[in-house]
């Protein structure tokens, strides 16, 4: 019972990490504006990054979906939390606006250990379910 009450959590929030990649994903594109701004100086072709980066978000989301493509996507998506926390250590530092939005100073720090939060969220979200067992 407690098996699948843990599965049905695990199916919601998988479903749920999808649904915010995708969109964060789309959002590249959409507004790829606002990610060139916070991309570090030191990075070359920064709205080529921008698009990479969205349609990477996009693809893990997607993967997530299929038994087949999650273990990957799942790594993919924790690959792409690390590659692009220098973005969001440059938000930080230099204060940057988010979308032409003032974000806090406090908030621009907090979404640093964030990426933590979605790195074992991808990897929960990802991995087998592990099989119940009847109490003998």
């Amino acid at each position: 019972m407690l098996g699948d009450v843990s599965a049905r959590i695990r199916t919601v929030l998988r479903w749920l990490l999808t649904v915010f990649m995708v969109v964060a994903g789309a959002n590249h594109f959409v507004a790829p504006a606002a990610y060139v701004a916070m991309m570090p100086s030191a990075l070359p072709a920064p709205a080529a990054l921008v698009y990479i980066s969205g349609l990477a978000e996009i693809l893990g989301g997607l993967g997530l979906i299929l038994p087949a493509t999650r273990r990957l996507a799942g790594w993919g998506l924790i690959a792409l939390f690390v590659a692009i926390f220098p973005a969001n250590i440059n938000m930080a530092v230099h204060h940057l606006p988010l979308g032409g939005r003032e974000i806090p100073t406090w908030a621009l720090w907090a979404r640093l250990p964030l990426q933590i939060v979605l790195v074992a969220w991808a990897y929960w979200c990802s991995q087998p379910a592990k099989p119940t067992h009847p109490a003998r």
